[in-house]
């Protein structure tokens, strides 16, 4: 994986920022991997154009609304599945395909879809979880990029929760979970009680069933 970017509309080069979680295993910040002109754009063609949905999810007997909202892009045959939530595909917007083209070459992976999250304030969040659902694959690499508030993102070991790394998510900013977090972490965007505007979060997947 490299750790160079260039942005295309104002040429940026930026090195990832490396964290190792445990011996091998990686994750890679960019602060700021879209520049800001380009981050308000995409920030607003998805916020106004985007069919978003709040999903339900069913627990202990009980339904819950998930507390965020949310929307399914990806290539034709790549419907997915989390939680009991099946998804199909909604197809790809051109600035979000621009989007996917850029980080296929950035990364070397294959993504076929993507997750968007919509964060309305600090209410909405994100609980413990791992994406490690069977159409992943076995070490999958998730490639998340956030835009709007600056939101907490928390990274907690499963066989020690003590071990917690948090990292601030900023406007434009990328974050790579390379392979192998997903099988030994767990990651959450917490609640908060101070005053929040809204977020977008994209995490680009790569099903397995449809690469």
């Amino acid at each position: 994986m490299t750790a160079e970017y260039e942005a295309e509309a104002e040429p940026v080069s930026q090195t990832a920022e490396v964290l190792e979680l445990d011996t091998g295993t990686f994750v890679y910040h960019w602060p700021q991997w879209l520049p800001p002109r380009r981050a308000d754009r995409l920030f607003r063609s998805l916020y106004e154009h985007t069919p978003w949905r709040q999903e339900t999810l069913f627990l202990f007997g009980r339904q819950h609304a998930v507390p965020r909202l949310q929307a399914w892009f990806g290539d034709p045959d790549a419907s997915y599945s989390y939680s009991g939530i099946s998804l199909t595909p909604l197809p790809w917007p051109a600035d979000l395909q621009a989007i996917r083209d850029r980080l296929c070459r950035l990364i070397q992976v294959p993504f076929n879809g993507v997750l968007v999250n919509l964060y309305r304030d600090g209410r909405d969040s994100m609980g413990w979880h791992s994406d490690n659902e069977p159409e992943l694959g076995s070490r999958p690499v998730i490639a998340s990029l956030s835009l709007g508030e600056r939101r907490r993102f928390r990274l907690r070991q499963i066989r020690n929760k003590k071990r917690i790394h948090t990292l601030g998510l900023d406007h434009g900013s990328l974050l790579v979970m390379a392979a192998g977090v997903q099988e030994a972490w767990q990651h959450q965007v917490p609640r908060t009680a101070a005053a929040c505007q809204p977020r977008i979060n994209m995490t680009f997947r790569c099903l397995l069933s449809s690469a």
